[in-house]
């Protein structure tokens, strides 16, 4: 026991915020224990009305759509990490440019973000589908048509551009939260402003950008079943064609429990990595 401890003994909690937070916890208890009983529930109602003929005749489909939202989500995530950057810098450009550069840049920036936050992804998407191919001339004379005539890579054209926005302000507000005295420090033992970025201040905002991505990642695969509204046979896609064959409202159950177990998946994968990059703080 320290010093400090003997002069300063613990208090225990108030009873009126032990109260709250008995009374969370059995909220919590209940909801957890009605989510396990409808979880029952539909196993059972699956199991008794299980069909075999359906499942193997569209399982495969389901499996072909399962790894175009997969190709799908990591495409559009990867690339829209990769266009977010110069976003995050444009919006942070201050006293490294001249000053009506910086403000340029930073009005430029702010709007794209604006724009794809406030708007909402299917209108986005549809303006990719179905704008683009009015001005077809002009996308053939400068070479991209070939792209654009492809549901998919419209789907993740539109897709990156608006997990780009949201990743943008996520490095924004990670590089930020760095306090200022790390880049100070850096400066005053004689290290460059560039290599105190990527050696001091990118890896810290990193860890603080971590939780954030991993909330991106998880509604950019939820948000990627709108795409087969534009034709692309995604799990959705392959769902609704499956529906549209039977007219069995389990092909949706189905749907749901793949995108549930992506989502854990996801989210479990991405706790332990954000545990094992953490470590050092833990000590």
């Amino acid at each position: 026991m320290s010093y400090a401890e003997v002069l300063i003994p613990a208090q225990p909690a108030p009873p009126q915020t032990m109260k709250r937070l008995s009374k969370a916890r059995v909220a919590g208890y209940f909801f957890l224990a009605l989510w396990a009983l409808l979880g029952i529930a539909l196993i059972a109602m699956m199991i008794t009305n299980w069909d075999n003929e359906k499942f193997f005749k569209f399982g495969p489909r389901f499996l072909h759509g399962l790894g175009i939202t997969v190709q799908l989500v990591v495409l559009s995530f990867i690339l829209g990490a990769i266009l977010s950057l110069p976003l995050a810098f444009a919006r942070m450009a201050k006293t490294a440019l001249p000053k009506w550069l910086a403000r340029s840049l930073n009005g430029l920036a702010y709007c794209y973000v604006y724009l794809f936050r406030g708007t909402p992804l299917l209108a986005q998407i549809f303006m990719v589908y179905y704008g683009f191919p009015q001005a077809r001339p002009f996308l053939e004379s400068i070479g991209v048509w070939w792209f654009f005539r492809d549901p998919f890579n419209c789907g993740l054209f539109a897709m990156t551009l608006n997990t780009a926005a949201y990743q943008a302000e996520i490095v924004r507000g990670a590089i930020q939260s760095v306090p200022r005295g790390q880049g100070e420090a850096a400066a005053s033992l004689g290290i460059h402003k560039t290599v105190a970025f990527y050696k001091i201040i990118m890896p810290q905002a990193l860890i603080v950008a971590l939780r954030p991505y991993g909330n991106e990642i998880i509604l950019l695969i939820k948000s990627s079943a709108i795409v087969s509204i534009i034709t692309v046979y995604d799990l959705m896609g392959e769902t609704r064609y499956a529906f549209s064959q039977t007219y069995d409202y389990q092909t949706y159950l189905w749907a749901a429990i793949f995108y549930l177990s992506i989502v854990e998946l996801m989210r479990n994968g991405w706790a332990k990595m954000e545990a094992y990059l953490t470590r050092h703080l833990k000590r």
